[in-house]
């Protein structure tokens, strides 16, 4: 029975060390959920006052919280919601999206609270630039955005595809005040003007000898022609159009700072970033595989230049822990079989190691503890422990066994 129940622990741990997540170093950052909120052009005392102070007072009956935290600043507030450390992260995130859709009353019109992404502060698990020599940056951002990005989302246990560098296009409209005077317009008709023409209205459905058409109007803006047409206001039946109070061109939206690749010049890339409680190893293979199958689709010269990848490191880390624990179990195992000198009480001891690793990561993976450096080196450094007792119960054995044998000879005698 004995023998069996290891045989079953040893074969229930070999699979569980084949199925454990695999990461360099452990996930130590707590359990929280973020709500961003932007609201561009305030100043941070607003932000604070209108944004962050509503926020937080509303967020904080929310249950298993252990405390919130809030930062404002030009245009943008961030609140940290830390829940306790048994709380699944899931239950936290659709608790905070219950309170915000009640909070959303006590904020300004147009603003609109999100929640930031499910992954962690060791979820940056690769990094990567587009590598296209003379393509614009503008073009460049066009491409991640709208084509790389959303490949890359769909990949199992990625959060997010996080945007860096280059340009975001948008179109420009530089107004006259002059001429906005001389027509009798102001800067908030012309915004109107310029939203509500952005717009596409649906009609209705009528048949025609026995055809049934249905009528709609495209008005969305697809050029810069589109926005210089636009009828900003009639004077004496004729149109004023946009071009007549101003000017339009594409131009990059306002940045804050540039993406620099070894002093080389601009790049335009992506951070990937691993959802909770997720393999990394396994994440960023299939991020690998995917980004085989996405180049296929992209611009002629362009491609991916991976420029961080944990792989690296867990590979080596895991390496060096696995060298370290096949070495200490055969030093430890011939120390043991020289103290004892005695084969058969050796090979009983020495089963119990690779038994007592394998059934470790049993309870690695109940308990959802990833295969890292700290928990890889902890069962190295047991490994000594592991056979104390082994060899404590052998040398007791041979005690009374050597104690039995001497009152057999005395009853001989």
């Amino acid at each position: 029975m004995i023998l069996l129940v290891a045989i079953m622990l040893f074969g229930w741990g070999i699979r569980s060390v084949r199925t454990s997540k695999v990461d360099a170093i452990p996930d130590l950052s707590e359990n929280q959920v973020i709500v961003f909120t932007e609201w561009m052009g305030r100043s941070p005392q607003i932000m604070e006052d209108q944004i962050t102070y509503p926020l937080v007072t509303n967020l904080q009956g929310i249950p298993k919280v252990k405390y919130v935290r809030a930062n404002s600043m030009f245009g943008m507030s961030f609140i940290y919601i830390i829940f306790e450390d048994n709380v699944d992260i899931y239950w936290a995130r659709s608790r905070v999206l219950e309170r915000l859709s009640s909070a959303t009353n006590l904020l300004p019109a147009g603003v609109s609270p999100q929640l930031g992404p499910d992954g962690t502060g060791v979820g940056h698990i690769l990094w990567y630039t587009l590598d296209a020599p003379g393509m614009d940056l503008g073009e460049q951002r066009a491409v991640q955005d709208w084509y790389v990005k959303f490949a890359l989302q769909n990949v199992s246990g990625v959060s997010e595809i996080a945007s860096f560098g280059g340009f975001q296009k948008e179109y420009e409209v530089t107004l006259d005040p002059n001429k906005l005077n001389y027509y009798g317009l102001t800067v908030a008709q012309v915004i109107n003007t310029i939203r509500i023409n952005n717009n596409e209205a649906g009609g209705r459905k009528f048949e025609l000898s026995d055809i049934g058409y249905i009528i709609k109007t495209t008005g969305y803006i697809k050029s810069i022609g589109d926005l210089e047409n636009l009828p900003v206001k009639t004077r004496q039946s004729i149109p004023v159009k946009l071009s007549d109070v101003g000017s339009v061109q594409l131009s990059g939206g306002s940045r804050l700072g540039i993406f620099d690749v070894n002093g080389e010049g601009e790049a335009v890339g992506g951070i990937v970033v691993m959802r909770y409680g997720e393999n990394a190893d396994a994440v960023i293979k299939n991020v690998k595989a995917k980004m085989e199958e996405v180049a296929k689709g992209l611009p002629k010269g362009m491609k991916f230049n991976i420029m961080y990848d944990r792989s690296g490191l867990i590979e080596e880390s895991i390496t060096s822990i696995k060298r370290t624990l096949i070495e200490e179990m055969i030093v430890v195992s011939l120390i043991v079989i020289i103290f004892l000198f005695h084969w058969r009480s050796a090979l009983s001891i020495i089963i119990q190691i690779p038994i007592t690793i394998a059934a470790s990561f049993i309870l690695l993976n109940a308990f959802g503890i990833s295969s890292n450096i700290m928990s890889l080196t902890g069962i190295a450094l047991a490994i000594g422990v592991i056979v104390d007792n082994g060899i404590i119960m052998a040398e007791n054995s041979y005690k009374h066994l050597a104690a039995r044998q001497a009152e057999l000879n005395r009853e001989k005698q």
